[in-house]
């Protein structure tokens, strides 16, 4: 297990069914892991490691496959759900736990509920941010997806052809990071009435809606080079490869349809964030899909990259959550 310190933070590469995954680890104490979600990396919850590592927890904070140091698979169909969830119980077992629980942002957020809803016997409780849960269900996610932007392109189905996101992205990396953290961020967003930058005029690409020559406050310059430099390094493909797996999620989870998450769980959404919006009824329908919801909180002023536009109030709602937990 190859790993190395920096002040209090420890980096390790841990094997995997993808082959390895990097974490970055911090305190002793119950294990809490936290998977991040598109565009981004463990470095997103570079604000909650310290934090809860203090509070007595041991807290590894992963690189989803595909993303920085971890192993990025060739095959498309390598970033299914199910091989995610996997990639998660390896970590605890690697790190020679037994159970964990799971905290998940954007992406991370399907990630860490399928992981409690799949492998209750490892995840002892969930944490979700930004996106709700919606249990696996409905018409074929492709479908949806193609009839939402009418006479424009809802960025889902942009995303599915190989290649045509990448030419985009790829050319100029960090000014396109710079462009969807400004346009999902509550203080740099487009205001009411501006053109939505989920959406992409029919043959037209996406970053020409996102924010021009303003970062967001929770992002530094020096953040925003730690972000890049990866994305650089290993391209956007394999992060872009979870939105082409929809499908094939759909298809592997059937025999969940419907499913409740049982175990104890939290929410955190940002009222300023598409998906709290969007996602409304399934927020609604937590009585049944979350019976073991102990909170849901809506951050007012806020956008979708939650844990860093509004770190002391995440950190403390998760603390008061995890403190609660049954041991």
């Amino acid at each position: 297990m190859p790993q190395t310190t920096t002040t209090d933070l420890t980096h390790r590469l841990v094997a995997s069914p993808a082959g390895r995954i990097h974490l970055v680890e911090q305190g002793t104490g119950p294990l809490v892991l936290l998977v991040h979600g598109f565009p981004e990396s463990w470095y997103s919850w570079r604000h909650q490691l310290p934090a809860l590592a203090a509070a007595g927890y041991r807290v590894a904070a992963i690189d989803v496959r595909g993303y920085g140091r971890s192993s990025a698979p060739g095959a498309v169909d390598a970033y299914r759900l199910r091989e995610l969830v996997a990639d998660n119980v390896a970590v605890v077992e690697a790190l020679g736990e037994e159970s964990a629980v799971v905290i998940g942002h954007d992406w991370g957020s399907p990630i860490a509920a399928n992981s409690a809803l799949l492998r209750p016997d490892v995840f002892r409780a969930v944490g979700l941010l930004s996106v709700p849960y919606s249990p696996r269900g409905g018409p074929r996610p492709s479908e949806v997806f193609a009839g939402m932007g009418g006479e424009e392109e809802f960025y889902v189905a942009y995303f599915q052809e190989p290649g045509r996101a990448e030419a985009e992205i790829e050319p100029d990396v960090r000014g396109w990071l710079a462009g969807i953290y400004a346009a999902l961020s509550g203080d740099t967003m487009p205001e009411p009435g501006k053109p939505d930058p989920h959406f992409i005029t029919r043959g037209r690409t996406m970053r020409e809606r996102f924010p021009a020559g303003r970062l967001p406050a929770w992002l530094s310059e020096p953040d925003l080079d730690v972000y890049a430099g990866e994305f650089e390094r290993t391209g956007m493909s394999a992060a872009l490869n979870r939105y082409r797996n929809m499908d094939r999620d759909w298809e592997d989870l059937a025999e969940v349809d419907g499913a409740p998450i049982t175990r104890p769980s939290l929410f955190i959404g940002g009222a300023l964030d598409a998906s709290t919006a969007w996602m409304g009824d399934a927020i609604k329908a937590y009585p049944n899909t979350l019976p073991g919801l102990v909170g849901s909180h809506i951050l007012e002023d806020t956008g979708h990259w939650i844990q860093q536009e509004r770190p002391e109030e995440v950190n403390r709602l998760l603390l008061d959550w995890l403190n609660a937990l049954p041991a």
